[in-house]
């Protein structure tokens, strides 16, 4: 989902000391009354610690000079526009969307979570990566983590490899096979800028071959 400043100026917390609060402004609302019913305070919390070491993993950020410094990662439900979006380590849900999603609201917002606290690790490359790309590497945590919905499309489909969320999610799966970590250490590159040709120093070819073989492997 959309995210808004997600760099966060770094403050010197123990990495293993991260607090997780959720608030539900929406509780007389419909929809806050069922996050409270079918998710709830004390699952969120367990998912978004779950979440954490599951992108920590991921990115293969081992220690805590790896890692943005976090004292507390924050959840919030209440009536708003979209879906969710991410402010430096503040998560924003809309209770609407709760109240009017008709499937496994339980697991449609653990995979919603996985992708916002995505956005609260990740390196943004200064600001200078493609938003496309960042949204596409929160959602391929969100795949790894199994947590991806039926109507994503299927490997190969799209029209360009930064256009992000599944699109780029499967793109980047398709690199990760090429060699096992590229996400990881692709991100690690984006900690203080950005620029294409991580992917030649990655992988030896630029991000348009790869789009272009990654195409022509899934071609029907």
């Amino acid at each position: 989902m959309a995210q808004k400043n997600y760099f966060l100026p770094t403050a010197l917390q123990p990495a293993t000391a991260v607090g997780y609060t959720v608030t539900n402004r929406a509780a007389a609302t419909p929809g806050g009354v069922k996050f409270n019913n079918n998710i709830g305070v004390t699952y969120t919390k367990q998912t978004l610690a779950s979440a954490t070491r599951f992108i920590w993993n991921t990115f293969q950020q081992n220690t805590q000079s790896d890692r943005k410094n976090l004292a507390s990662v924050k959840v919030f439900i209440y009536d708003m526009d979209g879906a969710a979006y991410t402010s430096n380590n503040e998560i924003h849900v809309n209770a609407r969307y709760i109240q009017g999603y008709s499937g496994d609201v339980k697991t449609k917002i653990t995979g919603l979570l996985y992708h916002e606290m995505t956005h609260v690790w990740q390196w943004n490359g200064n600001r200078q990566a493609p938003v496309g790309l960042i949204e596409g590497i929160a959602d391929y945590v969100r795949l790894k983590a199994g947590y991806a919905p039926r109507h994503w499309v299927q490997p190969g489909q799209g029209n360009r490899w930064d256009q992000g969320y599944d699109v780029t999610a499967r793109f980047l799966d398709y690199c990760n096979g090429l060699r096992g970590g590229f996400v990881a250490q692709l991100n690690k590159k984006m900690r203080n800028g950005y620029n294409n040709g991580f992917f030649v120093e990655l992988l030896g070819k630029t991000v348009d071959q790869l789009w272009a073989e990654y195409k022509a492997k899934y071609k029907a």
